[in-house]
């Protein structure tokens, strides 16, 4: 295992003459053992840090460091780290025990006994060891994506780098790799970058994850801190399914303002509004939709759509005198009586209103969210 640090790390490159910014000064301390998920919309950065720290891609500014060492220059194979790549890249004409032993009988000192010890347990651990003498060609997507996991494990690395790797599987694959995943991660207790651009891997995988947008770093926080208290607006929006709904608001008197939208605000949450143009936020899930209005966080809204998902209702509504189109959405039970054009009641309740800067996206008011307890309090 390894601490692998992030220290002002900023990536250039030049596109005729033009500097593009593809990773701008990211700092991040990634203890030992710990499983880091790097996440973002595609372009932001994440595939283009996880290959500096492989060293595929040159460092052009900053520091990166795996233990004690500054590793800049350092050769990728002189780094002691595993990569896991999206599209496998397993040698077609090998089989899966010569896939697997290859990357050792090439960079390391290891004997043919001690090596085919390492790919026996490997294959042992990832529930193939039936097939190590077939080929790629033999192998459903899944077993090729545990090949690439085992080679990688073969190693035994300071670092596990992986790139999307199970972007490639179906859904329901998908979703029982990532079990496998994290236990394996926590049996083998090595340092882990993993790069995806799903938030559902992110928030189910990670101990931590680091979420970037245009080459900046925006949160680093574990997957309930960055739900409960995103640091901005962008974050906000990117974790969680569905998105939080944001609404732009004006702070009146005792109230914030908007476009279909009079919502009264605590003194207590007012004293924390340092700005007076506003962006509200709230998540589908704590929009709740009730019978009558009962205070002045109920609004009478018109329903729009209604989205069955089984066990639970998108429920897209419309604000009075909002614009034609601007609805936002209530996650609501799926057995709730609620109908396209029924005339609904939607509560906000003010314990679950974040509010941001409308021109930094900074948040102002987010709940307390204390990780270890998971208690969430004004």
């Amino acid at each position: 295992m390894a601490r692998l640090e992030l220290d002002n790390i900023t990536k250039h490159f030049d596109d005729d003459g033009q500097t593009i910014v593809a990773v701008d000064d990211a700092s991040i301390d990634i203890d030992d053992g710990e499983f880091l998920v790097l996440v973002g919309p595609s372009g932001c950065g994440k595939s283009t840090t996880l290959r500096m720290i492989a060293g595929l891609e040159s460092i052009t500014d900053g520091e990166l460091r795996i233990g004690d060492r500054r590793v800049n220059e350092a050769k990728p194979r002189d780094r002691d780290i595993a990569m896991v790549f999206q599209s496998y890249a397993l040698y077609p004409h090998m089989t899966v025990r010569e896939n697997m032993s290859f990357g050792l009988e090439e960079s390391t000192d290891l004997s043919d006994e001690e090596i085919s010890e390492r790919v026996e347990s490997a294959t042992a651990t990832m529930g193939i060891k039936d097939l190590l003498d077939r080929k790629p060609s033999e192998l459903s997507g899944g077993q090729q994506q545990r090949v690439a996991l085992g080679r990688a494990i073969v190693r035994e690395p300071e670092v596990f780098l992986m790139d999307e790797p199970l972007s490639n599987l179906d859904a329901k694959l998908r979703a029982q790799m990532r079990t496998e995943l994290q236990r394996l991660q926590e049996d083998l207790d090595t340092t882990t970058v993993y790069v995806t651009h799903d938030q559902t891997e992110a928030m189910t995988m990670g101990d931590r994850i680091a979420i970037l947008n245009d080459g900046v770093l925006q949160q680093v926080a574990t997957p309930l801190e960055a739900y409960h208290t995103p640091a901005n607006q962008f974050v906000a929006g990117f974790i969680g399914e569905p998105s939080m709904n944001f609404f732009d608001v004006d702070l009146q008197g005792e109230s914030v303002v908007g476009d279909g939208l009079n919502y009264a605000v605590s003194e207590s949450v007012r004293e924390k509004l340092t700005s007076d143009e506003l962006v509200l936020g709230i998540r589908p899930q704590d929009v709740e939709i009730v019978g009558d209005v009962e205070s002045d966080h109920d609004i009478p809204v018109t329903v729009d759509v209604v989205e069955p998902m089984g066990d639970e209702n998108n429920v897209y509504l419309n604000l009075p005198d909002a614009h034609e189109g601007e609805t936002f959405i209530a996650n609501v039970d799926g057995r709730a009586p609620v109908e396209a054009d029924d005339d609904v009641v939607a509560r906000i309740p003010e314990q679950a209103v974040h509010f941001f800067d409308r021109h930094t996206g900074e948040a102002l008011r987010n709940r307390e969210f204390d990780d270890e307890t998971a208690d969430l309090t004004l």
